[in-house]
């Protein structure tokens, strides 16, 4: 998803965790950014326990109704498109407020992509707003490392790659996290709030237009890289596989990076 800016180098990495945290069966434990967290304590799903959406009042359907007409908004505020859905699912614990009004993060929008649709849209508005919680990741004291920006571009072979072993799921692909063309005819990706692959939710908790500039962040892992990595599978005769290219898997790697309320601050003009 992203690419060294700035004419700065990424840095190298102390050691490869791919086979540690890819591939076996590990015990989650509370962390800096959550009380269930695998790999890594920054690598943690948004809350324990009930899900990642936020609720309504039918346990078996999280789709809040929703105005039509309405803005749709990426992370830097800017207008993605006018929403034209009635219904729409959030994630918990992400809020934000545009043009002084508070708004909450839809997992899809007629724009083909995540974005920002503001609360007073949302029916039942009270109940949301009781309901959604507030989940930040938190980065204060490490290190930076790199600069790196979301491309203009992504690797077709890798989008309908999965992140999760055996799915047969439309999404839970890598695509999910790729700078797609939306609806508006602009690349734009997710920020995801955990690394997929790792039964933690993968939740976006962001979406952002290419070009958007990020700054590396050292954290600590379980396997000693300041990265995790998980492989995208592909589906073969006798189910998913690794997509190999010579003789290496093409993992799918998100490394923490410190931007805005997610691990803090975005470069502009680097």
């Amino acid at each position: 998803m992203s690419s060294a800016c700035g004419g700065e180098a990424p840095l190298e990495e102390r050691g490869s965790a791919g086979e540690a945290v890819g591939t076996r069966e590990q015990a989650a434990y509370s962390g800096v950014n959550g009380t269930y967290c695998i790999a890594s304590p920054y690598n943690c799903k948004l809350r324990e326990s009930g899900g990642n959406r936020v609720e309504t009042n039918d346990p078996a359907n999280d789709n809040w109704g929703i105005m039509t007409g309405i803005a749709i908004r990426d992370g830097h505020g800017n207008i993605q498109g006018t929403n034209t859905r009635t219904s729409a699912q959030f994630n918990y614990g992400q809020t934000r407020s545009f043009a002084g009004e508070p708004h909450a993060f839809a997992v899809s929008t007629s724009n083909s992509s995540a974005g920002w649709l503001p609360m007073s849209a949302i029916y039942g508005r009270t109940s949301f707003e009781q309901k959604v919680g507030h989940v930040s990741a938190l980065g204060a004291g490490l290190a930076k490392l790199g600069c790196y920006a979301v491309r203009n571009w992504h690797d077709t072979n890798l989008e309908f790659k999965k992140v999760v072993y055996d799915s047969t799921a439309t999404h839970e692909r890598a695509g999910d996290y790729l700078p797609l063309v939306r609806a508006n005819g602009k690349r734009s990706a997710n920020l995801a709030f955990n690394v997929p692959g790792f039964a933690l939710g993968g939740p976006a908790v962001d979406h952002w237009p290419a070009g958007t500039k990020f700054q590396r962040l050292d954290v600590p892992t379980d396997g000693g890289a300041p990265s995790i990595e998980h492989p995208a599978l592909g589906r073969g005769q006798h189910g998913p596989l690794p997509r190999a290219v010579g003789d290496h898997e093409v993992p799918l790697r998100l490394r923490h990076r410190q931007h805005h309320r997610h691990q803090a601050q975005r470069l502009d003009g680097v």
